[in-house]
């Protein structure tokens, strides 16, 4: 077991060797400034547009409207988990079967940053769980962690893809969309109206999906800086405190 020293040349090699320059080619991803603009207009949103806006209104009924948002965001987050599946991303197979080392073939590394870009427009549409909040009057809904999650997920995302894309982020990517399933699914039933209440019993679990989830993936995560496997350590660093984070 190799052990892991973070020095310049270890950095300078993750930077070099990890980028992809095709990704920069690609929308959002040349420059920081159009996902630094979109995340600046979210926040001034959040806390100055949006309630000053509503401040001496009437909450908007988008009942409709989120019934229809929830449902494509279950069929998004399922897509995305059949993609996913479909590309052979599972480091825990490599964990078991060859010391994680995958063959990252041109195509394997296309197809995991491809989705990892769609990934990132999910997390651009899911700013719109907010402003319905907001538009809604539900300010007690827009807590910290809801807009801290949004925020950093979408930036951390973004700077994944940009500068250090790992295929062992496909993992979180993966319970991260499997756990939206029910999530979104929960609030699509829910917007349905009081006549479907009694299918939301569950509702308690889908918070306990979330810190299994979170879980998971520092567990994971360990793994392969215990292993020293074949993917960006400091990649794997991030995503364990970003989690531990979610978790506390």
């Amino acid at each position: 077991m190799k052990t892991f020293n973070m020095n310049s040349t270890t950095f300078e090699k993750w930077f070099t060797a990890q980028k992809d320059p095709q990704i920069d080619q690609w929308p959002l991803m040349s420059s920081p400034i159009p996902v630094l603009s979109i995340l600046g207009i979210y926040l001034l949103f959040v806390f100055k547009i949006g309630p000053k806006f509503m401040n001496k209104r009437e909450p908007y009924n988008l009942r409709q409207f989120i019934i229809l948002y929830n449902g494509f965001q279950v069929l998004n987050s399922a897509l995305m988990c059949f993609y996913i599946r479909g590309i052979r991303v599972d480091y825990v197979y490599y964990l078991i079967t060859n010391g994680c080392h995958p063959n990252k073939t041109p195509k394997f590394l296309l197809d995991i940053h491809t989705g990892a870009w769609w990934y990132l427009m999910a997390k651009i549409t899911e700013f719109i769980d907010t402003i319905c909040f907001i538009l809604r009057k539900k300010f007690t809904q827009v807590t910290k962690l809801h807009v801290y999650h949004h925020a950093m997920t979408f930036f951390v995302t973004w700077s994944y893809l940009k500068y250090l894309p790992g295929e062992q982020a496909m993992v979180i990517a993966f319970n991260n969309n499997f756990v939206h399933i029910f999530m979104y699914g929960y609030y699509f039933l829910s917007a349905l109206g009081p006549k479907y209440q009694k299918y939301l019993w569950w509702k308690r679990y889908v918070t306990v999906l979330q810190l299994i989830q979170f879980t998971l993936n520092i567990v994971y995560y360990i793994a392969l800086f215990l292993l020293d496997c074949d993917a960006p350590k400091f990649l794997s660093l991030v995503f364990t405190i970003h989690c531990g984070i979610f978790i506390v």
